[in-house]
């Protein structure tokens, strides 16, 4: 009876060391999931702040537009609808995509938004999955910038010395006066940037 018990336990042995090399490939496996998935994680971070960068620049830049025509109310319109000349914003893409670790391309997204595709620099690493030392990571994100504020234009017949109202998101109603431009509608006011739904 003892030889027959030492039989069994001789063919166990070949199981037991399958199923545990079974269970490590499947760690390993998980684990280059892992890795892809942290690597995709961080190309999409890198492409949403670059796009977000891009369209913040820009909504400064029509910001400043607006303060520097706020005695012009016909050209209001223009710089709410994104119709005003300003720089592209792209080299903040850029830079924002630096700081993470990542290379973009940018374009503009029609007059008022930004799309960005980020690579990452680094690759996936050395995994189990063939392929993965030089694999990298790339995500498109896209940004809009959208006018918080409306106006009523002017009649024609009225006094120079007076300036429409803006009526914003969230009740921020500005009666702009001309002849006190101290508190003027800060970037946040007059524009909202955020990413476009996928």
């Amino acid at each position: 009876m003892g030889l027959r018990a030492n039989g069994d336990a001789g063919q166990a042995f070949p199981i037991y060391i399958t199923v545990v090399g079974g269970l490590l490939f499947l760690a390993l496996a998980y684990f280059a999931v892992g890795q892809a998935a942290a690597t995709r994680s961080e190309a999409q971070t890198a492409a949403d702040a670059a796009a977000l960068a891009a369209a913040l620049e820009t909504r400064d830049q029509l910001t400043d537009q607006w303060i520097t025509h706020v005695l012009d109310p016909d050209s209001w319109q223009d710089i709410f609808e994104g119709e005003a000349p300003v720089p592209s914003g792209c080299w903040r893409a850029h830079e924002l995509a630096a700081r993470n670790d990542a290379s973009v391309e940018c374009a503009p997204d029609g007059r008022l938004g930004y799309t960005v595709v980020a690579e990452t620099n680094g690759s996936v690493g050395d995994t189990i999955v063939p392929g993965t030392e030089e694999r990298k990571a790339t995500q498109t994100a896209t940004a809009v910038i959208e006018a918080r504020c409306r106006f009523e234009p002017l009649a024609e017949d009225a006094d120079d010395d007076v300036l429409p109202s803006l009526s914003c998101k969230d009740g921020g109603d500005w009666d702009i006066k001309p002849n006190d431009l101290s508190d003027l509608p800060k970037p946040e006011d007059l524009f909202d940037v955020h990413l476009a739904d996928s």
